[in-house]
């Protein structure tokens, strides 16, 4: 049987780009460009929780660096490496293959090469914990507390599939074999919007992705900018398969539902032009869908531009009781 070191050089060593020290020796080293800040963002997935015990290890390993570099894309940072944390409950070298094939295809296509990390054994389920390293030019990062009142407010992507993948995986709603096909990839598949992060540098006033639902991510950039906004519902670009939903799922998905990992960012209005150029550059789909205030408070309106009532919270790990 293989040792914990077997599958660290089977399956996560690979040669480390110039100037790094990566997987063999007690820490990994990097340089840090010239005149550039240092990035970093951890984020943590467990099983049960973030994932399901059954999904495609190749999906997982893709997605546990995506939630991570989608990070750095929202502060439009440029990736340089990331280690990788496991706790295994069991020894499964085709899954760990797997896994390993998706992690490193997504590190290769953004330049942010695996350097280190960690493997255990865990007492029952599967753990990951993925820490990446991205660089930025001081004063270029696009932070949450950046907005200006009459900002633009953007999203890239399209909203709500994730969120109804979930749901129909977890049980919440009835089968849906149709439903759940147009739908799984944006839950187990994400797309981190590094390109876009980069392009908006300089255009942008502020950004952050969405891992835990429009609403509640957007008001992060408020509460940091200490503004309100308004949102137009009809404007929100809602994935075609959530658009047949009846009008509560579809709404419940498409200002609540997380695990988008697209980016929400304001933008003067002047620079509408700029952010479709940015936004054009990066092979990105970017809607505006609306506007920052003074006035504090955030309000979605309906197509008669009256306010819908009862919105839903994005997703929280210690919600209040």
């Amino acid at each position: 049987m293989a040792s914990e070191f077997d599958l660290i050089a089977r399956y996560f060593t690979r040669p480390a780009p110039a100037g790094l020290l990566g997987v063999g020796d007690d820490c990994a080293l990097f340089p840090v460009p010239v005149g550039e800040q240092v990035a970093t963002s951890t984020d943590l997935l467990l099983e049960g929780r973030h994932f399901f015990p059954d999904v495609d290890p190749r999906a997982l390993g893709h997605k546990a660096l995506a939630v991570n570099l989608s990070d750095l894309a929202a502060m439009g940072a440029r990736p340089i490496g990331c280690v990788l944390g496991l706790a295994l409950p069991r020894l499964d070298e085709p899954w760990l293959a797997a896994f390993a094939a998706g992690f490193h295809a997504l590190a290769d296509a953004h330049g942010c090469p695996l350097i280190g990390g960690d493997t255990t054994r865990s007492a029952h389920d599967l753990a990951i914990s993925v820490t990446v390293f991205g660089a930025v030019p001081p004063g270029q990062a696009l932070r949450r507390a950046g907005a200006k009142a009459g900002d633009d407010i953007w999203v890239s992507g399209e909203l709500g599939a994730a969120d109804v993948a979930y749901r129909l995986l977890d049980g919440q709603y009835p089968a849906n074999p149709a439903l759940l096909a147009a739908t799984r990839n944006a839950l187990e598949w994400p797309e981190p919007q590094v390109a876009l992060g980069l392009a908006l540098r300089g255009v942008a006033n502020a950004a952050i992705d969405l891992s835990d639902g429009l609403l509640q991510d957007l008001g992060h950039i408020l509460a940091a900018s200490r503004l309100g906004a308004t949102l137009e519902y009809a404007r929100l670009p809602v994935a075609a398969a959530v658009a047949a939903l009846d009008d509560a799922p579809r709404r419940r998905a498409v200002l609540g539902g997380g695990d988008v990992y697209q980016l929400c960012f304001t933008a003067p209005a002047a620079q509408r032009q700029a952010v479709l150029a940015a936004a054009s550059a990066a092979g990105a789909q970017v809607t505006r869908v609306g506007q920052t205030q003074a006035d504090p408070g955030l309000r979605v309106l309906d197509d008669q531009g009256q306010p819908l009532a009862d919105l839903p919270a994005g997703f929280d790990h210690f919600p209040a009781a």
